[in-house]
């Protein structure tokens, strides 16, 4: 009896090791999204242990639709979408900054993903990560209406990378622009929103999470301020 005990002790403590070997950061199972939007799901793997490691990432499923498209991205360099496996050297204490893109397509959709992280050459010591994701039609919410502008809500909300919002302008001569600033009021950036244009795109990769504010202006007064959540 006293020999099992020993045994099933050890082995829980190797299967502790293993898993505390190495984890995935900002990890998150479901996501939504409008069409032609780009989902960015974390892969981020961090390194625990105190020696450098080759760490394998596969894709083991993936129903993604035909106008859909998914690729590796490891910062802002984007693998192939035919490439469903590669491996990574991760240095001591380190988190890569991996992402598995999708790009939504033009269709409602409920896609499902199945990913394996594991240390080369030891894939029983791995994590599986499922993600589900649904894609819907955005309906149209307009935010403000005047005989200058109409204004419609900023989307995606939270965002990642990169935000929009649509608008019609109705006069010509009206000047108008959104000012995206932070809890504090410090601007962040300006977007003037042309009459020749239906659209505008706010870039938040380089902002960090957290919560931020945009503001419109008609002929430089403030006419309405609205939240914009960032989340990597």
């Amino acid at each position: 009896m006293k020999c099992w005990l020993l045994i099933l002790g050890s082995l829980i403590v190797v299967l502790s090791t293993h898993a505390q070997n190495f984890e995935l950061v900002d990890k998150q199972d479901s996501y939504q999204a409008t069409f032609s939007q780009l989902v960015k799901v974390p892969l981020k793997i961090k390194n625990n242990t105190d020696k450098s490691q080759f760490y394998v990432i596969r894709k083991v499923r993936s129903d993604l639709g035909e106008s859909q498209k998914g690729y590796f991205c490891l910062d802002n360099n984007c693998l192939e979408s035919t490439i469903v496996e590669f491996s990574k050297r991760v240095e001591p204490g380190e988190t890569i900054n991996l992402f598995y893109t999708i790009e939504s397509g033009l269709m409602p959709a409920q896609n499902s993903l199945k990913f394996e992280i594991f240390p080369k050459g030891s894939p029983t010591e791995g994590i599986e990560h499922n993600v589900g994701i649904v894609v819907e039609e955005r309906v149209q919410r307009s935010l403000y209406q005047s005989k200058e502008i109409t204004i419609h809500d900023v989307y995606p909300n939270p965002v990642q990378d990169l935000a929009i919002i649509d608008y019609k302008i109705s006069n010509d001569l009206v000047k108008a622009k959104i000012v995206l600033h932070n809890v504090l009021g410090k601007p962040l950036g300006d977007y003037e929103l042309s009459a020749e244009d239906t659209r505008i795109k706010i870039q938040t990769d380089e902002l960090p999470s957290g919560v931020y504010f945009y503001t419109l202006y008609l002929n430089n007064s403030g006419v309405f301020t609205r939240k914009i959540m960032v989340r990597k």
